[in-house]
């Protein structure tokens, strides 16, 4: 991987980190629910990522629920050095890819707790809020991320799945480090936050769905840069991810280690501007 291609990013004023991350949603059961199929393997690709020079690996107390974090922590502790940990609380894990929001400042506070140790960490280097409730006002969920700060367990602060009007409410509380949410090839809902995140140098952390599979029309501009390049289409579309923006970082992962060893080879690919100019039309 040409690290110094795809470049570091900030996450607030206490951390950087490569450009890329590992996603540890899918270090589960199906519907991100219950244990992965295979603990062990499940271990080895995360180990692999950092090996490969990985320094973000993201989770979520929800992810499971709290099966990632566990597995984080037994593949990882002690972490090495320049590792960043970030997990996210307010979300509760219904099964069959279905949350529901909790962002009260006690449900919050237990949360972290919960999460510190599972990882084994004395303080957690980035925690986002994963979800705004309904029910609460997003004021006062990061309210009780400000005080997990002042008490030292927390250092950097995030939100997830916010519009930009969101995103200004909450710089309004704390300063943000990052914002994470879908954007992919073709997902771009999320187009006018990554601006935002962009203006003000915030990091984008991109959730980037398992897309092995990911197919491509024939005449279609995702066809003929993966046949240029001899690449998988999802290959590729990773690969456009990293040279689409200096403030995005992908976050792919699997628990398939022939599939994440493609993930890891999609860094190789240099495309050139007016191969990501068509593949963005």
């Amino acid at each position: 991987m040409d690290w110094g291609r795809i470049g570091t990013i900030d996450l607030g004023e206490r951390l950087a980190v490569r450009r890329l991350g590992f996603g540890g949603a899918w270090l589960t059961g199906p519907g991100t629910y219950g244990p992965p199929p295979d603990l062990d393997a499940a271990r080895r690709i995360v180990r692999r990522a950092v090996d490969a020079g990985i320094q973000l690996v993201d989770t979520a107390d929800c992810y499971g629920p709290e099966t990632s974090e566990r597995l984080i922590a037994e593949a990882l502790h002690p972490y090495p050095e320049g590792v960043v940990v970030s997990t996210k609380g307010g979300r509760l894990a219904l099964g069959d890819n279905r949350w529901r929001a909790d962002g009260r400042p006690e449900h919050l506070r237990r949360a972290c707790e919960g999460s510190l140790r599972r990882l084994r960490l004395e303080a957690i280097d980035l925690y986002q809020l994963n979800a705004v409730d309904p029910e609460v006002p997003l004021e006062e969920s990061l309210g009780a991320l400000v005080e997990l700060r002042a008490a030292g367990k927390i250092r950097e602060i995030g939100v997830c799945n916010v519009d930009v009007a969101k995103l200004e409410r909450a710089r309004a509380v704390t300063p943000i480090a990052s914002v994470q949410d879908r954007y992919d090839l073709r997902d771009r809902e999320n187009e006018a936050v990554l601006k935002a995140c962009a203006e003000a140098g915030i990091a984008f952390l991109a959730w980037f769905p398992p897309a092995d599979g990911l197919a491509a029309a024939p005449d279609s501009a995702l066809a003929r840069v993966a046949g240029a390049h001899g690449a998988r289409p999802a290959q590729v579309a990773l690969a456009w991810l990293i040279a689409r923006s200096p403030t995005l970082v992908p976050l792919p992962g699997t628990t398939d280690p022939a599939a994440y060893e493609r993930d890891l080879a999609a860094l190789a690919l240099a495309l050139e501007p007016a191969e990501v100019e068509a593949l963005g039309r």
